[in-house]
């Protein structure tokens, strides 16, 4: 019997007996980065009323979209996980779960990257800086959920929030960068950072999470090892434990029974495992968590560019002497697993694909701005208006363009274009945006409107604009309405195509120019972005509408 059909029948048997699975006693508050006092194995089981059976089993990965270097804690019977953005803003999005498995987006951490006019695409650019590797935490003292990161390499910014849908609020800046930190709230509500880069130090806050009152350095990486990175920091049964990442094949983990400053000992978690995205990497970077019934479970990313980095969760038990031990299916992380048990009734989150009309005040969380926009250039409510806000020829400057991911394996965005606005010398559409991009879009010189391709987009490894592209193919039409529409196989391992194609009427689509090659690099971090965009290369003053995007699967 496999590990999976073992699994099953334990699962079935002890839901059968206690209505949950065996493990820890439940926690007095249920956040993972909040200190876990319950025993480790060998716990009492909760009582039968208090979980229902688990559903069938799920597949990896549980989110085919690019959520990268992740964080999750639970909080009560919700749970949250928070992501690296980068150049993209709002940023550090903050997802919820009542399951593990099922995910929506429900807010953002950092509303605005005021961290410099680069942001704001004046003067530089920020691309590939901005929201690296953060942490997010719930402190019970107060109530409070905290995002801590580090911008630019020079100093920590901590934002916290009553709900995380916002609003989030700075609360202070820290002169030291905390690189890669993990934040955790201790049982006697006393902020821990875990940070650095090969050398990990542990940084004490203030009562008001305000200031540093104490750093040490606590481990130094063996140079058999090289790097480890990406910390998570919790306690669990008494213990303090840093959960390091090796990118891209490892993961270790450190812990102390003596405190937080340590010392620390090391063992590794996994090296150069199977992930279960054919064509994919190994699962690493990401964080513990626990469920109400006591199970423990580990929610990576696996690298599958072109798409970005999606996330895997597998089970985790904890030896008797106290260190966790990644499930396995045949030896690799599994494509399958049963599903973690939760408690009733079922609760439903919002999906990330289906139709958008930009209708209310805001935009949904499911969007991201390339940089900060200019709020003054668009608007929502009955449609997305994007008024000109850049005069450029190079889209990579173009204020206002608004990005949503690529779902994967494949998937196709449709936009309702009103471009009756335009006028000359402006460029509107949809792009496949990375650091080589193609679009299909408007374009209006002369009085004449043209429906074009546009490939050749390229940045260099520096992030400086390469390539402002060139038409790949054109059709004229008339009308002030059209609809278009692009395609993209994100399957990782390989460069993979996207399609474009336009129609005059909604429901007849005729395919334009050649396929465009995405590439399947590592370095830009960020996966490809559908991108709607509207930017002049003559004056402002244009403006286009969209009624309608649609991001469907096949």
């Amino acid at each position: 019997m496999s590990w999976l059909e073992q699994e099953h029948s334990r699962r079935g048997a002890l839901v059968t007996a206690t209505g949950l699975i065996a493990g820890a006693a439940l926690p007095d508050t249920a956040t993972a980065h909040a200190a876990m006092s319950a025993p480790v194995a060998g716990a009492a089981v909760a009582p039968a009323a208090s979980m229902a059976p688990a559903a069938g089993p799920y597949t990896n990965p549980v989110v085919w979209q690019d959520f990268a270097d992740i964080d999750i804690i639970r909080v009560g019977d919700v749970y949250y996980c928070s992501a690296s953005t980068m150049h993209y803003s709002p940023g550090a999005p903050v997802l919820r779960s009542y399951d593990l498995v099922n995910w929506e987006i429900a807010g953002h951490s950092v509303p605005v990257l005021d961290f410099g006019s680069k942001y704001d695409l004046n003067g530089g650019r920020g691309y590939v800086r901005g929201i690296w590797a953060s942490s997010l935490a719930y402190r019970p003292g107060n109530r409070t959920f905290y995002w801590l990161g580090q911008i630019d390499f020079a100093r920590t910014y901590l934002y916290t929030a009553a709900a995380v849908e916002g609003p989030w609020n700075r609360l202070t800046t820290i002169g030291t960068a905390y690189y890669d930190a993990g934040l955790l709230v201790d049982t006697d509500d006393t902020l821990y950072v875990a940070y650095g880069n090969t050398t990990i130090s542990v940084a004490q806050l203030s009562a008001d999470g305000r200031t540093q009152v104490r750093t040490q350095q606590v481990f130094s990486t063996p140079s058999s090892i090289g790097t480890l990175e990406g910390a998570r920091f919790y306690k669990i049964n008494g213990n303090y434990y840093i959960f390091l990442t090796r990118p891209a094949n490892g993961q270790y983990i450190l812990r102390s029974t003596s405190g937080p400053f340590g010392p620390y000992t090391l063992r590794q978690v996994l090296l150069d495992l199977g992930g279960p995205v054919p064509g994919g990497g190994v699962p690493h970077q990401g964080g513990l968590v626990q469920t109400q019934g006591g199970a423990w479970y580990y929610m990576a990313f696996v690298d599958a560019y072109p798409g970005g980095r999606v996330p895997a969760l597998a089970p985790i038990v904890w030896t008797s002497d106290g260190w966790p031990v990644v499930q396995l299916v045949n030896g690799v992380w599994g494509a399958s697993y049963p599903s973690p048990v939760v408690p009733p009734p079922p609760r439903q989150v919002t999906p990330m694909t289906g139709v958008d009309t930009f209708d209310g005040t805001a935009l949904k969380p499911r969007w991201e701005w390339n940089h900060n926009p200019d709020n003054g250039k668009w608007s929502v409510g009955g449609g997305l208006t994007l008024r000109t806000a850049t005069v450029t020829d190079d889209l990579y400057w173009a204020r206002n363009t608004l990005t949503h991911r690529v779902q994967g394996p494949t998937s196709t965005a449709t936009i309702q274009l009103d471009c009756a606005g335009m006028r000359d010398g402006d460029r509107a559409g949809l792009a496949l945006l990375r650091d080589a991009s193609a679009w299909i879009g408007v374009q209006r010189d002369g009085g004449v409107s043209r429906v074009v391709t546009v490939a050749g987009l390229t940045m260099d490894g520096n992030w400086n604009t390469t390539g402002t592209g060139y038409e790949t193919a054109g059709a004229a039409f008339s009308g002030g309405r059209l609809w278009l529409r692009a395609t993209a196989d994100i399957r990782p391992g390989a460069p993979r195509p996207g399609t474009f194609f336009y129609s005059t009427d909604g429901v007849n689509f005729t395919r334009l120019g050649p396929a465009f090659t995405m590439g399947n690099s590592w370095q830009f971090f960020m996966g490809y972005r559908f991108a709607l965009f509207n930017y002049a290369t003559q004056a402002l003053g244009g403006s286009v509408g969209v009624a309608r995007f649609e991001l469907s699967t096949p």
